[in-house]
């Protein structure tokens, strides 16, 4: 007997994503100060904010797909731990790019995919069963290419999001799979 594919809150997420959006798009200003700006008190909103608010359609169409799939395989196969994965790789990841990235407003859900795409990589590690190794490998076949996006580049993209967040998603699979001696 399959597994039931666990579709229910990540498709909840992602139409709150665009549900953010369209208000966004409609309002006679931008919510992008509600995004994180490292070391400002006021900055400390955007690690709950900052994932829903995104800078235009093209913005948002990019991040819909790999959240969709890569938050799916996360409630599907780690049902048990995924609201608190989900949680910890926003408030996390989030918290580490408000200490150490530039002076600037980080937006969108691009952190939590790496974070998402970084833990079920190194759960596959951690675990060392077979299903685990098989997710991690096709995450790696399919969003191998996201490695880049973790080092400067376009002065637009949050590559900082981007790293704490896949550094997040590293430590939530070691704290929820390394045996301890």
């Amino acid at each position: 007997m399959g597994r039931k594919i666990q579709i229910d809150v990540p498709l909840y997420v992602l139409s709150i994503l665009w549900i953010v959006w369209l208000v966004n798009h409609l309002l006679p200003f931008e919510l992008g100060f509600l995004g994180i700006l490292p070391r400002a008190l006021t900055g400390l909103k955007g690690i709950l904010f900052a994932p829903f608010i995104h800078a235009n359609l093209n913005h948002l169409l990019a991040n819909s797909g790999p959240f969709l799939i890569l938050s799916t395989g996360l409630f599907t196969f780690y049902p048990r731990i995924a609201v608190r994965v989900l949680i910890f790789s926003a408030i996390v990841g989030g918290g580490l790019t408000w200490i150490f990235a530039r002076q600037n407003y980080h937006i969108g859900i691009s952190g939590i995919i790496y974070s998402l795409a970084a833990f079920l990589v190194f759960a596959g590690y951690y675990k060392k069963e077979l299903k685990s190794i098989i997710i991690a490998l096709v995450v790696i076949f399919v969003y191998g290419g996201l490695i880049y996006g973790i080092f400067p580049g376009d002065w637009r993209t949050s590559w900082e999001g981007h790293l704490f967040g896949a550094i997040a998603g590293y430590l939530a699979a070691k704290w929820s799979f390394k045996k301890t001696i």
